[in-house]
Parts: structure tokens; sequence; C-alpha cells
């Protein structure tokens, strides 16, 4: 066998880890333990010999390499804050729609559209099939009264396609999980307040997915100007009532909560986007070139980029998609199954009527 550099590792301990949290939680919602250690049966003996119950790790990453998963990220935010850019830097690919063909002088459209762009991503053997879901026209028209109602309807439509799949009589081994995981809600960095918009968007759909709030292009404002804006929107959220993902209420103990605490005193993340590379000190970093300098997004005393990333994908992914699956879809199920009597599949035609 030849040795594997730390670069070969990283992504393999990575999963490591991934896997690890995927089977604790698995094991905290079916109500059983997943701690390692001492061989001991239920009722507190030790057992004669190995059985092999730790290898079901081991078993679970094999499948999941074979089929991969889904990852469904939506950004919502005015025209010129950086959406693009900002996932083709969190992915280090050109995954967003601008990348697949987007004209840059493309104008601004009349109504909300909502456009979705998949792309298969693989690293260290896992493949990823990440879809971003991009709203133009948000918040740049005259009148934006009302403008979250497309996003609210394309999200519980997606909700709607995976009931009416789960409620078929033959259902699909694999269903096709189109449900939007993550909102990406991108605040305009004015050093103020937050906008009627922002308030409005964040409290009406705050309920059917996970926002995760960000000041774009935080490199418009000093140190002291972040620090005081981000503290400013926290309070103005906790006045409204915006709940904000990784939410209060769905920690499921003490260390979840120690963990999640740390992330959302840190929150809003006020970041920076670049697909660009330069030389600093020798080294190629992602940057913004400036006048007096550049700005390194990966750099935590420049901008806090790293910090979404990390929480983003390195450590609250499958939980992302837990809340998607076990809150928000069963919030939806639930109301929906009611109105239908709960007994017979959804017709077709009522898609489009679902407007909750």
């Amino acid at each position: 066998h030849c040795r594997t550099s730390k670069t070969e590792e990283r992504p393999r301990m990575a999963l490591l880890a991934y896997f690890l949290v995927m089977y604790h939680h698995s094991a905290a919602h079916n109500g059983g333990h997943a701690h390692s250690g001492s061989l001991s049966s239920g009722g507190g003996s030790t057992l004669l010999g190995y059985i092999g119950i730790d290898t079901i790790i081991e078993q679970m990453r094999k499948k999941t390499m074979k089929t991969g998963f889904d990852f469904n990220i939506m950004v919502v935010g005015h025209s010129g804050l950086g959406k693009s850019t900002l996932v083709n830097t969190l992915f280090k690919s050109q995954v967003s729609r601008r990348s697949a063909g987007w004209a840059r002088d493309e104008k601004i459209p009349k109504t909300i559209e909502i456009k979705a762009v998949s792309h298969v991503l693989e690293e260290g053997g896992v493949k990823m099939k990440l879809t971003v879901v991009d709203t133009p026209g948000f918040g740049d028209q005259i009148n934006n009264d009302n403008c979250w109602e497309p996003i609210s309807k394309y999200i519980n439509e997606q909700y709607e396609k995976f009931l009416k799949e789960e409620v078929n009589i033959t259902r699909k081994k694999r269903i096709p999980d189109t449900r939007v995981h993550c909102c990406l809600y991108f605040i305009s960095p004015t050093g103020h307040s937050l906008r009627q918009l922002d308030v409005e968007f964040m409290k009406r759909l705050s309920h059917s997915v996970n926002i995760i709030p960000v000041i774009a292009k935080s490199d418009t404002m000093t140190i002291e100007e972040r620090q005081e804006f981000k503290q400013r929107v926290r309070k103005e959220l906790e006045m409204g009532g915006i709940e904000f993902y990784p939410q209060k209420e769905f920690d499921e103990d003490m260390e979840d909560k120690s963990d999640n605490d740390k992330i959302r005193e840190a929150m809003p993340f006020a970041v920076v986007g670049s697909d660009k590379e330069y030389q600093v000190n020798g080294k190629r970093v992602l940057g913004r070139k400036t006048a007096w300098g550049i700005v390194e997004v990966e750099n935590p005393n420049h901008c806090e980029f790293a910090l979404l990333r990390d929480f983003l994908i390195r450590s609250h992914l499958q939980d992302l998609k837990e809340v998607t699956h076990n809150i928000h879809y069963e919030t939806y199920r639930a109301k929906r199954l009611n109105e239908n009597g709960g007994l017979h599949p959804i017709s077709t035609n009522d898609t489009q009527e679902s407007n909750l």
C-alpha cells in the first residue's frame, strides 16, 4: 500500500466524522444510544465477546458512497449582493445559475422567477447532487409587496411533490428530493437596520424552511461597523420573533445547545465571496482585490466566510436535511393529510392549488 497524503486523508476523515454524526443522530432519533466503549448488554452485564455492532457505521458509509445524497440550497436577496459568487465560493466550483450561461447583462425580471440549477459534485468518493435555487427579481421592484409569495409557493410545491410520491401505492425505492434544505438570505450591508422586506420575508418563511441570514459584501464596512450591524440585526430578528436556523427548540441535548449557542451568537455571518485567486505571501488565496490590498475570503480576520462554510457544509449539512424532513416537511404533510382526510393519495391537480 502506498501512503496517502494528508490532502487525500482530509476528505476521508471528514467523511468518517459525517457518518459518526449521522449514526449519533439516527440513534438519538430512534431512542437508542450511540456510545462506544466497553462491551455490555442493555441489562448492564458484560458481553462475552465481540459482536460487531460497530460495523454499522462502515455499512452506512458504503451504502451512502454508492447512492450519494442531495442537497438543495436557495439564495434570496436583491440583485447585486453577490449571491452567485458566494455559492460558487462555498462549493469551489461554478454551480450558480449565472455560471450556467446566464448573461451578465440580463435585465432584472419584472416578476420573481425561480430558477434551479443542479450539479453533481464528488469529493473523496462521495457524490452530492447539489441544486442551487435562485430567485431573480426578489426585492428589485418599485413595489415589493408580497414578493415572498412565489418563493413560499415554490417551497411548498417541493413538499407537495415529495408527499405525492410518498402516498403512492407503489412507491419509488428512493424518492427524488427537491425540498429546499437551506435558504441563504442575503442582507444588504447598509450598517443601519433591516429593511421591512427582510423582516417580512424571514417572518413569513422561517416556519417552512431553514433560513440562514448572511450579511453580504461585508468588506464595505469597517470591523467596528460590522460588529455593530450584526448586533443590531440580531436584536431586530429577536424583536420580530424570527427564528433562524439552528432553531433553539430543535437542540437535542446540552452538547447540541452549547455548540449551536456559539453559532447563534456569531450570526448573521458577515461574508465576502470571490472565485478569483491571488498570490499572498507566496500562497494562492481566494480574494477580492481593492485599492488598499486583498480581502482574503477564507481568512477569519478578514471576514466570516470560513465560519459559514464550516457550519453549512462540515458540521450541519446532515442536520439541515433532518430538520427539513422531520420538522418542516412533517408540518406540511400533517396539514395536507388532515385537509385530505388522510386516507387516499393526493390527485395531481391539487398540486398547483396548494398555497399553504
